[in-house]
Parts: structure tokens; C-alpha cells; sequence
């Protein structure tokens, strides 16, 4: 796959768009100055065009597989790996004390964006490890802090994440896992998950594995359970991998796509961990890592959707088939082609713009000096963390599904790389909480924690970017986005006025896509308004006229209620 890192973008929409640039002027980020960032971005373009790109295609056709209890990776992934951890990239957002850079997220986000859009398969496995880091910082004890922080951030070992079991999915109460205290600190785990992200490997020394697990006695439910770290190899003295612990793949997931990506299932079998934050804090301490996920999975669906745009518009620009009604030679002339083209890049844009306000926002909820700005931006970000992941990974989706369209037949057929997007893709919709748990998230818990003021908020900057259209010459522009943001308003207002949750769930979806739509057309509008380009100005514009009426739409979807959804009997909904 040719894979172009688009950095000029990536920057623009960081800075003119979001206004990223405000974090240099914090005592937290003060060296993160635009210059270094664009210094930065440009090293790891390179890396992700040079060394992981050429590997995405190898990742699908040469999948991992397991080898006598021990999983063999794709050829070429390990020094690929190598290259990801020696380069620092892996510790980017990790604090200095363990030997991280202390950049801000939001610029890790925009690596993360390059290196999954070179080769999703193996950006998994960095992208796994930086949450486990988050969470070992806010909840382990400082011992564990002191040993594996600072060989997370190396990347000489890494970091997985175990939920799942084959009873327990979203039900996360239900796991059946078992912990018991040894009487020296440790503790034995016995069970098995499912779907565990490079949960073994040959490309690094050590695996970490953070593990549910449930206490004697421990009540049922969600709060019955604890989060421990389970290594694959534990540690002697001096730190190094030692004697091996009692956890094993025992076999390999045979998946849609992500070959390259080994998901595992694991059988701790009387495995030797030790516990993380205090007992019955499980999920709490491993939301952390859950909730840097969810924002990591969907950049993941944005970083797909910008490889799969490209690879159709260069399809487009070269594919030669009938008559075009502006006489090019290719098929970008026909307008059908066009339409698809610009929705792939209207929805690309839009979800960037939802991503990198999200990674600004837990940004500055850690380095503004004020409190209350500090709680401003974190009520923010928590916000815009469910319709992140819900967006970007449906428009991943959407966008590399048009990308199959474009390609016309050779789409279907697999050596194009076309159809490899959509089969890699698919998962992020289900990962990290499905995009339907993401949406009920943001109706209930993400509305409730401040009765609705992070929406309000969010509302009056739509607001105030509709006047500026307005002011600016972008006269149609403002006039959707108004239209949307009013019909927004009226849908935050019915949510916060269901008592029944289930009302509010019955629409949860439409409310997270037609916040998307709206805030999407909000990036675009004030991207067009920073630049003058008549380019970005005519994206704005193809995303009023036929993006932000869908926005309008949804509103009145999410306010319909559940009555119609339960009309016909369960046993009946197959035909």
C-alpha cells in the first residue's frame, strides 16, 4: 500500500481549527511549541510511510499464528516494532519520571492517526501498551510504578488489556475469572479471556496483561471486581523477565480481517498477579485504560478512513471508463464518483476534528492552571470521548465501504487492498464497548454528570461559529449548521427531560450521529473561515447541503421514543 501521511492537514485541523496551540501556553506543555510538533509529525511520517505501511498488506495475507504456546507474528513486524519503541513513540504522552516525553496527548493522537493508517494490525499493539501506562500511573502502587512503567514506555515490554470472556461480553459483571491471595502480596488468577488484543507475540521481551478478577467473597456485579497485573514473564530482582508465569494463549481468533493483529484467548491457570487500586475498584481503575482506548479506537477509524480515501481517489484519478460530463479522462469526472469523493472527504475531515477536540480537551484538563477551567474541559472531554469513538469508527467504516464502491469491481477483489480496509475496520465498532454502549454512555452518564452543561456549552460554540459563517461570506454554510445546532438544542432538551432511560436509549444513536454531523460541520466551517481556501470553503459547503440536513434528521429520530421498537414481539423481529 502507498500511504502519504498528510501532515499539512493533520496540523491544520490541530491548530487552525481546534486551536490546539493554546497547550504551549501552559506551564505543563510549554515545550510542545508548534515548531516542535511539526518536527515530530514529520519523523514519524516517515516512519509510517518507510517502514509500516509496506507491511499492512503482509499483515493480512501472512497472518500470526501459534507455534507450540507461543504466537509468531507477521515477518517483518518485530523489527517494525523495534523501530516504533527505540523511536520513543511508544512513551510520546507517558510522564518523564518514568522516562516518557510529557507531550501532550493530542500529539500522540496524531501519530496514532499515522501509524494506523499505515498499518492498523501492528499500531494495535503501542496503541494497547499507552493505556496500560495511563493506568498503571493513576492506580498502581509505587512499586509496580517504579518496575514496569518505565519498560512500558521503552517498549521493551507491553501492555494488554483482558476483559472478556465468552460469558461475559459488555456484561463485564458477569466474569467468572478468580483471584486469591497468596498471603505475600500476590495473588493467584485462574480463568480464561477471549478477544485479547496481541496478547501473546515474539516482538518484544515481555507481555503485561491487566486482568478482572474476582475476590472470595467479593459481591456480584461490577463491584465485586478487582484489576490485577499479570505478566507474562515475572521479574526477578534486578527487574528483567524471569521464570514464566502460568498464562498461555490457547488459541488464536480466525477474524474477518486484522490478521496481522494475533487476538488471543488466555488461560491464566493459578497465574501469579498482583492487584491494582484497591479491591473492588476494578472498573474504575481500568476505565482509565478503557476510556484512552476508546478515544485511541476511534482515531483508528479515522486513520482508515483517510487510507482508504486515498487509495480511491488515486483509483479514481487513473481509472479510465465512459464518457465524463466535464470531459476528464478518468472516472473522478463523473458526478457520482465526485459525490463519493467528497463524502469521503467531508466524513474524514468531520471525524478528525471530533478526535483532536477530544485529545485538546483532556489536554488542558490536566495542564490549565485554573480549577474551574481544569473541570471546564474535562466535562468536555468526557463529552466528546463516546461520540469520538462512535464517529470515527463509523466513519472508518462508511468511508473505506465507498472506497470499495469507487474501485467499482476490482473493489471485491482482494489485491486492490480495497476491500482489506473494510474487513480491518469492522471490529472498531464493536471494540472498546460497542458504538450503541457509546451512545447510551453519552445520553446517561455523559448527560447526567452535569445536567446537560458540557451539550449546552458545546452549543453555544456552534453558535458562535454560525455568526461567523454568517459574517465570513459562508451564507448557506451558516444557515445548516444553524438549522442543526437549533435542532440539536431541542434533542438535548427532550433527552434531559426522560426520566425513562430507556426513551432516552431508544434514540441514543441518532442523538450521538447528529452530534457528530453538527459539531463536523462546525470543524468545517471554521476551517474554511481560518484559511480563505475556496477549497475548504466548497467542503463546508458540500457538507451543508448534504451532510448537515441528515444532522436535522436525526434529531427528530432521537427524539421518537421506544414505543415503535418494541411494537413487534422479539420472537417475531425475524420475519
Amino acid at each position: 500500500m502507498t500511504y502519504t501521511a498528510p501532515v499539512d492537514e493533520m496540523i491544520f485541523c490541530a491548530e487552525q481549527v481546534v486551536g490546539q496551540s493554546r497547550l504551549a501556553a501552559t506551564d505543563r506543555f510549554a515545550e510542545a511549541t508548534a515548531e516542535m510538533r511539526a518536527a515530530i509529525l514529520a519523523e514519524a511520517a516517515k516512519l509510517c510511510e518507510g517502514v509500516l505501511a509496506p507491511l499492512n498488506r503482509a499483515g493480512d495475507l501472512h497472518p500470526a499464528r501459534l507455534e507450540n504456546g507461543v504466537v509468531r507474528c507477521t515477518p517483518g513486524f518485530a523489527d517494525a516494532y523495534r523501530q516504533i519503541a527505540e523511536g520513543g513513540w511508544v512513551g510520546m504522552a507517558a510522564s518523564p519520571e518514568f522516562g516518557g516525553m510529557g507531550l501532550p496527548q493530542s500529539l500522540a493522537v496524531m501519530v496514532n492517526e499515522m501509524m494506523a493508517s499505515a498499518c492498523l494490525s501492528l499500531s494495535l499493539n503501542p496503541l494497547m501498551t499507552q493505556g496500560q501506562i495511563e493506568a498503571l500511573e493513576h492506580h498502581a502502587a509505587d512499586w509496580i510504578r517504579a518496575l514496569y512503567i518505565p519498560r512500558l514506555v521503552s517498549g521493551e515490554w507491553t501492555g494488554t488489556m483482558n476483559l472478556t470472556e465468552p460469558q461475559a461480553g459488555s456484561d463485564v459483571g458477569a466474569l467468572a475469572t478468580k483471584a486469591a491471595p497468596r498471603g505475600d502480596g500476590s495473588y493467584a488468577i485462574t480463568g480464561q479471556k477471549i478477544y485479547i488484543s496481541w496478547g501473546d507475540h515474539d516482538v518484544a521481551e515481555n507481555i503485561c496483561h491487566l486482568v478482572l478478577a474476582r475476590l472470595p467473597g467479593a459481591p456480584a456485579g461490577t463491584k465485586g471486581i478487582s484489576l490485577f497485573l499479570v505478566p507474562k514473564l515475572i521479574p526477578d530482582g534486578a527487574g528483567n523477565p524471569g521464570v514464566a508465569n502460568a498464562v498461555r494463549p490457547i488459541g488464536l481468533e480466525h477474524k474477518m480481517g486484522l490478521h496481522g493483529s494475533p487476538t488471543c484467548v488466555m488461560a491464566f491457570e493459578g497465574a501469579t498477579g498482583w492487584l491494582i487500586g484497591p479491591e473492588g475498584g476494578g472498573m474504575a481503575a481500568m476505565f482509565t485504560m478503557m476510556n484512552n482506548a476508546r478515544l485511541g479506537v476511534g482515531v483508528e477509524g479515522l486513520a482508515v478512513a483517510e487510507a482508504a480515501s486515498q487509495k480511491a481517489a488515486a483509483w479514481a484519478l487513473e481509472r479510465r471508463q465512459g464518457r465524463t460530463p466535464d470531459g476528464s479522462a478518468t472516472i473522478a469526472g463523473h458526478a457520482d464518483v465526485r459525490r463519493m469523493l467528497m463524502r469521503m472527504r467531508a466524513q474524514t475531515a468531520m471525524a478528525r476534528g471530533v478526535a483532536y477536540d477530544c485529545a485538546f480537551s483532556l489536554d488542558m484538563a490536566r495542564a490549565a492552571e485554573d480549577g474551574a477551567e481544569r473541570d471546564r474541559h474535562a466535562a468536555r472531554g468526557a463529552f466528546l470521548t463516546p461520540i469520538a469513538k462512535a464517529f470515527g469508527t463509523d466513519t472508518g467504516i462508511e468511508v473505506a465501504s465507498l472506497g470499495v464502491q469507487v474501485h467499482g469491481g476490482m473493489g471485491y477483489i482482494e489485491e486492490t487492498g480495497a476491500a482489506q480496509f473494510s474487513r480491518d475496520v469492522r471490529v472498531t465498532a464493536i471494540y472498546e464497548g460497542t458504538n450503541g454502549i457509546q451512545a447510551m454512555d453519552l445520553v446517561g452518564r455523559k448527560l447526567a454528570m452535569d445536567g446537560g452543561e458540557a451539550a449546552r456549552s458545546l452549543l453555544a460554540e456552534v453558535a458562535t461559529t454560525v455568526d461567523s459563517a454568517r459574517d465570513g461570506g459562508l451564507g448557506e454554510v451558516a444557515a445548516a449548521l444553524g438549522e442543526a445546532q437549533a435542532a440539536a438544542g431541542r434533542a438535548t432538551d427532550w433527552m434531559l427531560a426522560q426520566t425513562d432511560m430507556t426513551e432516552r436509549h431508544a434514540g441514543a444513536a441518532d442523538y450521538l450521529r447528529m452530534w457528530a454531523l453538527m459539531l463536523g460541520g462546525h470543524y468545517l466551517a471554521r476551517g474554511a473561515l481560518a484559511s480563505g481556501e475556496t477549497e475548504r470553503a466548497a467542503l463546508a459547503r458540500f457538507a451543508a447541503g448534504r451532510m448537515l440536513p441528515e444532522a436535522v434528521a436525526l434529531s427528530a429520530a432521537a427524539m421518537a421514543g421506544a414505543a415503535d421498537l418494541y411494537a413487534i414481539p422479539a420472537g417475531r423481529l425475524g420475519g
